[in-house]
Formats: C-alpha cells, sequence, structure tokens
C-alpha cells in the first residue's frame, strides 16, 4: 500500500490495538473483521461506497454502523468505522486492510496465549505441504467444491494437530484466497505473524488515557531505545496519580508519582 492507504491502515492498526488493549477479545474481532472483509469482497457496491473518496467520514462511518451494528462487537465496530472513515487510495486497498487487521487480531491472540512461534512454524508447514501436493492443490482449485467444503478439508487435515488460530487462518485462506494463489496468502499471513513476534511490546501504565499523538511518539521513543518496534499496550490505573510506569519484559521503567511518593516515605522513614 502507498500514500493515504498506507496511512489509513496505520490508523486502523492504532485503534485495533486500543480496543484489544482495553480488553476486546482478539480471536472474536479477528473473526468478525474476517467477515467484514469477506462481505466488501463479495459486494462491489458497498466496497465502492465505503472507499468513495467524495462521501463525507461520518456518511460511511453511519452506512457501515448501520450494517454491522448489533451483529459485530463494539471493539470491530470502533476499527471498521477508522477505516472508513479514512482516505484510500484503491477501493481494494480497503479490503486488503480489514483482512490484514482481521490476521494481526487473530495473531495477538496466539501471542496472548503463548502460541504465536507455534503457528507461525504451522503456517509454514500448511504451505509446504500444500506446494508439494499437486492432488491437494487440484481439489483446492477445484471449481466444482464448494469455499465451504475446500475449507472443510483442510480443517479436517488439522483438527486436532494444529493451534486453534492456524486452523482459523488457513480456512480463511482456502475459502477467501481474493485472486491470489492459496500458498500465497499463507505466505503473507506467515509473514505478518513473523512481524508481530519481532516486536516489543511494551505495557504502559498511566493516570489518565494517552492521545494517539502521545502514544506515538512514545512508541518511536521506545524503538530507538531498543531498537526494534515497539507495540504499546495502555494501562489505566488512577491510582499512579501522574506520570508513566513503561515494562518491556522484565525491564521496568517507573517514573509515576506514586512511585516518587513511595520512595519519599522510606527515606522518611529511614
Amino acid at each position: 500500500m502507498l500514500g493515504s492507504s498506507r496511512d489509513a491502515l496505520v490508523a486502523g492498526r492504532t485503534v485495533l490495538r486500543q480496543q484489544l488493549s482495553a480488553g476486546a477479545d482478539p480471536a472474536g474481532v479477528g473473526g468478525e473483521l474476517f467477515a467484514v472483509a469477506n462481505l466488501l469482497d463479495d459486494s462491489h457496491s458497498l466496497r465502492r461506497a465505503l472507499a468513495d473518496p467524495s462521501r463525507g467520514e461520518s456518511g460511511k462511518q453511519e452506512l457501515a454502523d448501520g450494517l454491522l451494528r448489533g451483529k459485530v462487537s463494539d471493539g470491530t465496530i470502533a476499527v471498521v468505522n477508522s477505516l472508513v472513515g479514512s482516505r484510500w487510495s484503491t477501493e481494494g486497498d480497503l479490503v486488503d486492510a480489514t483482512e490484514q487487521l482481521a490476521v494481526e487480531s487473530v495473531l495477538v491472540g496466539a501471542e496472548r496465549d503463548g502460541s504465536l512461534d507455534r503457528v507461525e512454524d504451522e503456517l509454514f508447514r500448511v504451505e509446504r505441504v500444500v506446494s508439494g501436493s499437486p492432488e491437494l492443490q487440484n481439489a483446492l482449485a477445484d471449481p466444482q467444491r464448494s469455499s465451504a467444503d475446500k475449507a472443510g478439508l483442510l480443517r479436517g487435515l488439522l483438527e486436532g494437530k494444529a493451534a486453534g488460530q492456524t486452523i482459523e487462518l488457513v480456512s480463511q485462506a482456502v475459502s477467501h484466497p481474493r485472486g491470489q494463489r492459496l500458498v500465497r496468502v499463507l505466505t503473507g499471513y506467515g509473514e505478518i505473524a513473523s512481524r508481530l513476534r519481532e516486536q516489543l511490546t511494551a505495557t504502559v501504565t498511566s493516570a489518565f488515557p494517552l492521545d494517539d499523538a502521545l502514544q506515538q511518539r512514545l512508541s518511536q521513543a521506545l524503538a530507538q531505545v531498543y531498537g526494534r518496534s515497539v507495540r504499546t499496550d495502555l494501562v489505566v490505573d488512577p491510582a499512579v496519580v501522574g506520570g508513566l510506569r513503561i515494562q518491556v519484559g522484565d525491564e521496568i521503567i517507573d517514573g509515576t508519582i506514586l512511585s516518587r511518593l513511595s520512595q519519599a516515605q522510606r527515606l522518611l522513614a529511614g
């Protein structure tokens, strides 16, 4: 993606991370975003309406909200509103971004339960198995077989042998390849998993919510310190009074007022 589409994806990712940090279920949001991406892919008129740069931001968000309210979670609606309210270079970029954020959400769930490495490895193994089996490739490319049947075929091969996130991602790749070869879709999913795994996560505790600009500056500063991309998960705790507490792995930077008060009390107590 280039230009405005790239900026729109970044904005959507920021909202996704905020929703997940606030307690939204990664698996649930991921599945719902996949459903939205599939809906956009299947409906040219809807895709065009939601990506039309001549339509106002609020109008597109109202359209999306009317379609989704009561059918998906508030977290998913917040992400979709960010996406449709942004400007896109092409209609297809909106669908691509929605699908990418769906993948990222599912993988965040894997990261949280400690299975991200496993999922990345399994995606690679499935891709290798498909690449090395002409019979399986033919079965998955058979126009007489429904998308559900093709997804069921691979589900049957993976059930009980692979992580739930792997099965969900493979099923999506099989049932909605969007004109791409399955191997290429799986490779793309694996690349997203690899990028996510290479990121550091900083848990930032603050007395008040931080705005997007401040969170971005904080992420950039931490990235310079650690030499790697850093994702920030915000925790709001009024008890810290002011300042920030930042934890990256086992390293803690505590600059909260509560911490300084506690330290002062210890000094006064002798």
